[in-house]
């Protein structure tokens, strides 16, 4: 694990290449055909969600969405969830005494727990499987949208709890986790296995931070997160998709001065793996750790927003 600014000072091309070479190496491109839009959620085969649901074995559901409110961490960077009633029943006039309650909810649809879709970054003007930017316009994407994940991502969840590995309530903004922090996680947790089409979920206890501090500048001014290694980590265990606590998943500054989401970039337009930010793994990590059983059935279906390229959703985890 390497922390904050000495990491920022001194940090250099990666040993492995640039994003860019990196991506090569890892790229999805053509795996499931050249017209594919759903990327590593291929890996969710029926098999496999047939067996992950046999991992429901005490009936016990935690719901890991933050709540849709004004007061969530997100401040100026995108704006909290309004929301507006449009009617409450106070002065309805309906013959036989019925009333009615109706509101809505304006937000952008990565402002709280969410997805972010295989068209929301790219470079060199190809999305993920070489499609065109340009597919991206005013009205949506047409290629690569959230909408194109509509059967849902669910399967056998793992949480890694690396906050815990190394004994801290949150990790400091700017801690690199390294595929050697989720190899010492898994072995902690008693060698749970991370395995093919599996939903991996990475705890780095910042959103206990968020809870404890309630300071959206200081949330969003940095973070912990997965560095540039870990890519080649989820290839070779065949994850389908990887959700954090944090708002961007990776780490923030990144490990290259100048570069920005970089990690993004290879997992989603290179790879193809749907991403998952904001997750509230408080309760579950508490649970996994009493009873120590650290997999779990993962159900976190998109709305269907046709064109998006993200969706909000509140994610579940049954043990």
């Amino acid at each position: 694990m390497t922390t904050t600014t000495e990491a920022f000072e001194t940090s250099e091309t990666p040993k492995n290449g640039t994003f860019r070479e990196i991506g090569a190496r890892l790229s999805n491109w053509g795996r499931w055909g050249v017209e594919d839009e759903r990327g590593t959620a291929n890996l969710i085969t029926p098999e496999r969600l047939v067996a992950a649901g046999k991992l429901i074995q005490r009936g016990k559901v935690f719901d890991l969405g933050i709540p849709v409110a004004a007061d969530g961490p997100n401040g100026t960077f995108r704006q909290n969830p309004l929301h507006v009633m449009l009617e409450t029943g106070q002065g309805q006039q309906i013959p036989c005494g019925t009333r009615y309650s109706d509101d809505y909810i304006v937000m952008p649809l990565q402002s709280s727990t969410q997805w972010d879709a295989l068209a929301h970054v790219y470079y060199d003007d190809r999305l993920y499987n070489g499609f065109a930017a340009s597919s991206i316009t005013v009205k949506g994407a047409a290629r690569c949208s959230i909408d194109k994940q509509a059967k849902g991502i669910a399967g056998r969840g793992v949480l890694l709890d690396v906050a815990a590995l190394h004994g801290v309530e949150w990790l400091p903004a700017g801690t690199v986790i390294t595929p050697e922090d989720l190899d010492a996680a898994a072995e902690r947790q008693g060698g749970v296995e991370v395995g093919a089409g599996d939903i991996l979920l990475v705890r780095t206890g910042w959103r206990r931070k968020f809870l404890t501090e309630h300071d959206s500048a200081k949330f969003l001014a940095g973070e912990p997160g997965l560095g540039m290694g870990c890519c080649a980590w989820l290839k070779e265990h065949d994850v389908a998709a990887v959700a954090a606590d944090n708002w961007a998943l990776e780490v923030l500054p990144g490990e290259v001065p100048g570069e920005f989401l970089t990690v993004h970039l290879v997992l989603i337009r290179d790879m193809g793996m749907t991403l998952g930010e904001l997750l509230d793994l408080e309760e579950l990590a508490a649970d996994c750790e009493a009873d120590g059983v650290w997999e779990f059935f993962f159900t976190a279906p998109p709305l269907k927003v046709t064109g998006g390229v993200g969706t909000p959703v509140n994610p579940l985890a049954l043990k």
